[in-house]
């Protein structure tokens, strides 16, 4: 059966407060707004590559939650399946993010506290809703943030997962949440559901305690659950505008690991949002050609690559332009400087 959408997931929608032209949050007047959400960051990626997606959260029912919901129609995801809070606290969760230059560090202040969002239930959504989509994603951040979330995360895994959906998962572990020990025991008790696995090395090692060596790591998940792809990315930071970029894809249907060269000294204009751009790569390409993991992991690389060259937590690529950067990162010969 046809489902409506090929990619739905459940994550919190975040306003974004950045000072203008690198200036410090200690001292800016001014801030830039955009929206963002690990999520919806994947969702978008997707949608641009040519996916049907459909962000399900929880917004407030007021003039900010309207300039969210405006920025995911832009974005190419559908808001089907957003349930409005019409309390008189009501609120959009917000982050502060100032960027970085050598040898500053970017830095996140986050204000997302009893924001509408963590009041988000299981009853806020039809029946329906799990049986329309071919893949659901969520992440950690989603399960980290309250009880509430994470109870309704954990009910939506098995409600998609039994319905037939296959089930994405990315750890996107955050310190700030939850302890290693607490995600762990949490993360745990949905692996036995999960298909498409993302997960770093660091965190394999910290968080689930995993030794061996990184495709070690990675095949153990696949070994203790039935997960059937593990997904990990690897990053080399240089200084706050310089990383490489890479990662390894590992398949137990084939039982082999898929990599290609990483990207080197990306110009870095704003890293957030391009592991979720990774993540988007991934499922654009395992959704849309579910055998082909080498072209996973390029898909993944570029978006992420690219990605990391724009400002705001949501890619702009669409699949034409993302081609091209793969062509010219396979190729060793001549490059023209630019596309006209």
């Amino acid at each position: 059966m046809k489902k409506e959408f090929d990619l739905l997931a459940l994550g919190e929608v975040l306003l974004r407060l950045s000072p203008v032209n690198d200036d410090r949050l200690v001292r800016g007047d001014t801030f830039e707004k955009r929206v963002g959400g690990a999520e919806l960051n994947v969702l978008t990626g997707a949608s641009l590559l040519g996916l049907r997606t459909g962000i399900i959260s929880r917004l407030p029912d007021n003039d900010i939650g309207k300039f969210a919901k405006n920025a995911i129609r832009f974005s190419g995801v559908s808001d089907d399946y957003l349930a409005y809070d019409s309390s008189k606290d009501a609120r959009l969760g917000v982050y502060y993010y100032e960027s970085g230059l050598y040898p500053r560090k970017p830095r996140v202040v986050y204000d997302r506290a009893h924001s509408s969002f963590q009041k988000i239930s299981i009853n806020d959504f039809d029946d329906a809703l799990f049986e329309s989509a071919r893949c659901f994603h969520t992440s950690g951040i989603t399960l980290a943030l309250c009880q509430e979330s994470r109870e309704t995360a954990i009910e939506m895994i098995k409600r998609f997962k039994a319905a037939g959906a296959l089930i994405s998962f990315d750890v996107n572990f955050r310190g700030n949440l939850w302890t290693g020990d607490e995600a762990r025991a949490c993360i745990e008790t949905i692996l036995p559901y999960v298909d498409i696995f993302f997960c770093s090395e660091d965190t394999a090692r910290l968080t689930f305690k995993k030794e061996g060596t990184a495709e070690e790591l990675m095949k153990s998940f696949t070994e203790d659950y039935p997960i059937s792809v593990v997904a990990s990315t690897q990053r080399v930071v240089h200084s706050p505008r310089h990383h490489d970029f890479g990662s390894v894809i590992y398949s137990r249907a084939t039982d082999t690991y898929y990599s290609e060269e990483p990207y080197k000294r990306i110009q870095v204009i704003d890293r957030i949002g391009s592991g979720d751009s990774y993540v988007g790569g991934v499922l654009y390409a395992l959704l849309s050609e579910p055998d082909n993991f080498q072209r996973a992991v390029e898909f993944g690389n570029a978006y992420s690559a690219v990605k990391n060259t724009v400002r705001g937590d949501m890619p702009l690529s669409g699949c034409d332009e993302i081609e091209s950067v793969i062509r010219d990162h396979k190729n060793t010969g001549y490059h023209s400087e630019m596309s006209r």
